[in-house]
């Protein structure tokens, strides 16, 4: 039997009536089957995997240790693969860039003749600035410095390069960026024009650092505009008061109004953290 059905009076006496909708669980129940549809399909989805794959990445790790393609590479208690349990794992060298991390692959026997090779090529580029200088008779205006950066031509003597205040070069420092340049231009190193300012406030500059990237933006722009220093090998950066040099001997409010020219090296990573170890050791020799 049908369930009997209620009757509402109206204002006007009419009366209608009202049905009870007995199926309204039915659409919580079809959500939920279709929630549940939705999670077996995902479950389905990531329990595949690809053989082919699996096997490709399987034969991949096996060449990076040295095993033939198929080996299984063990990882549990007494297995005999590369990664077993007696197995040691070594320290990482001894080794670290400039930024104080450890550098993978600088134990390499031959990344330290590569070392070698790179500092005697870095050694002969300032052997011919130097004779350039000396043509010019402004060779002691300069220093030079070899680290893992590469060649650090410092312009840097008791004539200042630069007067306070000013990114004008002075006539001593355009005849030493005039010497190097030509010197310059051929090679393919990558050069870094880094400025520098002492720690006494400008009035001239906002801050130190615009101070800086001028002198900088100045040296630049004669090496590529006289110089003949192609500009795309070439960058230019204002380092401010952040890094004083103090020379011997030498005011320090005059020696830091100066720019240091970097002959960037172009050898990995691994090789150039070798550079100042070679450096070191000619020197001792």
């Amino acid at each position: 039997m049908r369930p009997a059905r209620r009757g509402r009076r109206g204002r006007g006496g009419d009366s209608h009536e009202e049905e009870e909708n007995t199926e309204r669980w039915t659409v919580s129940y079809m959500d939920m089957v279709t929630v549940m549809m939705c999670l077996f399909i995902v479950l389905f989805a990531i329990s595949q995997v690809d053989q082919q794959k699996f096997y490709a990445l399987r034969d991949s790790l096996a060449a990076t240790f040295g095993q033939p393609p198929g080996a299984t590479l063990q990882v549990l208690d007494g297995g005999q693969g590369v990664l077993a349990a007696d197995s040691v794992v070594p320290d990482p060298p001894d080794v670290t860039n400039y930024s104080g991390g450890p550098v993978q692959g600088a134990e390499d026997a031959g990344n330290i003749q590569k070392a070698r090779q790179e500092v005697a090529d870095l050694k002969e580029l300032q052997r011919l600035i130097q004779e350039a200088l000396e043509q010019r008779q402004v060779a002691s205006d300069v220093s030079f410095a070899i680290t893992e950066r590469g060649l650090i031509i410092g312009l840097v003597s008791a004539d200042v390069f630069f007067s306070a205040e000013s990114a004008v070069m002075t006539d001593q420092a355009l005849q030493v960026i005039d010497a190097l340049s030509p010197v310059l231009a051929p090679r393919p190193y990558e050069l870094s024009v880094e400025g520098h300012a002492n720690n006494l406030p400008t009035l001239r500059y906002p801050t130190n650092w615009e101070l800086s990237a001028d002198r900088a933006s100045q040296v630049l722009r004669r090496m590529v505009e006289h110089g003949g220093v192609a500009p795309e090998r070439m960058r230019s950066v204002g380092l401010g008061d952040a890094h004083p040099l103090a020379a011997e001997g030498l005011d320090p409010l005059e020696v830091n109004r100066r720019v240091d020219i970097v002959v960037l090296s172009d050898a990995p990573e691994a090789v150039r953290v070798l550079m100042p170890q070679v450096v070191a050791e000619m020197e001792g020799a």
